[in-house]
């Protein structure tokens, strides 16, 4: 009889795979508290300050390859911080608060989220912009980068089998994107724009039911090795391309390797880990997670857990009970 093998990352992992949720999960409690109160810095700071404590408190040798900068701009989470009390030696990109604004004002979509991969799994990106294409998995073998929008959007279109006038594009709102929310329109597309938070948006092309069937434009790169992390585990497709903003910014990346800036950057070149997780907690309601909901004395999340080997997504709800002492593992 054949045996199945299930891998180490997964079934001999030195601490329980819901351990992270519970990292994304101290997050995301900590900086809703400050939703709609217009401190953007003080709810991130809140939310890395637990994620880092959760972090330290799990048995792992866990190194940050993205995070809240490098370490002379970020006292906690800083990339190359050495975090956990030590085990299996893993990579983690971190987004304590991925959109700040959105907590600030009290808006949809703002989610605390992590991915976790074996060494070398997760690329180090550099702080500076990304075009970016995201897709679900039925339009992700018929899509590029560098077709036409409109070609894009009708090859979108025919996968899904549907009219383009039925798929719905998410694009950030901002001035650089005044060409390509045109080119979109003139396709016979709908437009859904948002302020910020261009992870939660890239990982709903993939999810059913959000009513999201593509992400284009240019944001930040280290969110886009994210959400390449997110829609690998989900079978989506992604792609992307450094644009950086000046000249400093293209010398910084080509000192860390990039060397051709034109490059398209797959999933497999931004996440290339065999052994790769994704989690994510709502901090506001949006279309991927609901945000915390507070009741009397306890709190409640909605967390999204995703494995790419396995393929596995898991959507968990937990109740705190606030001022409880955490569990740590022994």
């Amino acid at each position: 009889m054949a045996t199945t093998m299930i891998p180490r990352f997964v079934s001999e992992y030195p601490t329980d795979s819901l351990d992270f949720v519970r990292v994304t999960e101290e997050a995301a409690l900590n900086a809703s508290r400050w939703m709609g109160r217009g401190e953007r810095n003080i709810a991130d700071g809140a939310a890395v300050e637990k994620m880092r404590d959760a972090l330290n408190d799990m048995q792992i040798s866990g190194r940050i390859v993205i995070g809240e900068g490098e370490r002379d701009e970020a006292p906690m989470l800083f990339i190359g911080e050495e975090l956990g009390r030590g085990g299996m030696e893993v990579d983690i990109a971190v987004d304590p608060v991925e959109g700040t604004n959105l907590v600030a004002n009290g808006l949809p979509n703002s989610i605390a989220v992590m991915a976790i991969s074996e060494r070398g799994g997760l690329l180090h990106a550099p702080d500076s912009y990304m075009q970016k294409l995201a897709v679900g998995p039925q339009a992700a073998p018929y899509v590029h980068i560098d077709a036409k929008v409109s070609d894009n959007l009708n090859a979108v279109a025919n996968a899904l089998e549907r009219p383009i006038n039925d798929i719905t594009v998410i694009i950030l709102d901002r001035p650089r994107h005044k060409d390509l929310i045109q080119a979109v329109r003139d396709a016979g597309a709908r437009i859904k724009l948002i302020s910020d938070g261009d992870v939660d948006a890239a990982i709903a092309t993939s999810i059913e039911g959000t009513g999201v069937h593509v992400c284009m434009g240019t944001g930040g790169a280290p969110e886009g090795v994210l959400a390449a992390a997110a829609l690998k585990c989900l079978g989506g497709g992604f792609m992307g391309r450094l644009k950086p903003r000046n000249d400093e910014e293209a010398k910084r990346a080509k000192a860390m390797g990039f060397g051709d800036l034109d490059r398209v950057l797959t999933m497999e070149d931004l996440a290339p880990g065999k052994h790769l997780m994704f989690v994510a907690t709502g901090i506001t309601d949006g279309d991927l997670v609901h945000g915390v909901r507070f009741f009397g004395n306890s709190a409640k999340t909605h967390s999204i857990m995703m494995h790419a080997q396995s393929g596995t997504v898991r959507h968990i709800e937990s109740v705190h009970r606030l001022g409880a002492k955490p569990y740590r593992a022994k």
